[in-house]
């Protein structure tokens, strides 16, 4: 898991530095809210919701097709008033703590998208997303594994600037997050299957750093025709 973290760290590093690569490029910020889901809250996607916030390196292979590196912070909470669920030792199940994350993720945009034109029309395209990464559990003290999957929403406002809103689940392979290795009732089987996750909500703001520098042929033709409208 410490492999996979590297690894995914190594790659952001290498695309920042090849500025010819930067053209086709966007970065990113993001700021939102997340969630846990587990033993102590099973299906509500909206209870005990934390901050969270990321950045982001994303290579544009093809205006319909992208891939993201990021690092991610999230809160992960629950206020252990729901009923039935207790810790271990008979307390109330309460807990709080934060989750580091790293993650490659692949876009498919359903329309050709691209951060970069003369600004006189917006560009926009829903995209899915989805890929692994590795995610450090405080409440835990470990690493696990994680699938992130999500669907979002990206427009090109201005020339190399955009806004993305994106939704999404990471689904872990760890079953501690808050304590709890099993299930409140043994016969209660929730569509997380006993393994805990979280879920993510946020708003980004991305720019194309070096806008000037000449770039992929594909984009090339995308930007022309944008320029002539």
């Amino acid at each position: 898991m410490k492999s996979i973290f590297c690894i995914n760290l190594i790659i952001l590093l290498t695309c920042a530095m090849n500025v010819s690569a930067q053209r086709n490029a966007d970065w990113g910020i993001t700021a939102g809210a997340s969630n846990y889901i587990g033993e102590i809250n099973p299906q509500d996607l909206s209870r005990n919701p934390s901050v969270a916030g990321a950045m982001f390196f994303r290579y544009n292979i093809h205006p319909r097709h992208s891939i993201r590196v990021s690092l991610m912070g999230l809160g992960i909470r629950s206020d252990g008033d729901i009923p039935g669920a207790h810790s271990m030792n008979g307390n109330e199940a309460s807990f709080s703590g934060f989750v580091g994350e790293m993650t490659g993720i692949f876009e498919f945009n359903f329309f050709p998208y691209s951060t970069e034109g003369s600004g006189r029309k917006i560009v926009s395209s829903p995209y899915l997303a989805c890929g692994a990464g590795v995610a450090f559990v405080s409440t835990a003290g470990t690493f696990t594994p994680v699938i992130p999957f999500s669907v979002g929403y990206k427009v090109n406002f201005h020339k190399n600037m955009g806004l993305e809103f994106e939704y999404g689940f990471r689904k872990t392979f760890y079953d501690n997050f808050d304590g709890l290795n099993d299930p409140i009732d043994p016969d209660d089987s929730t569509w997380t299957h006993n393994n805990d996750w979280y879920s993510f909500a946020g708003l980004a703001f991305t720019w194309k750093m070096f806008y000037d520098v000449i770039g992929c042929p594909a984009y090339g033709d995308q930007n022309d025709k944008r320029r002539r409208r």
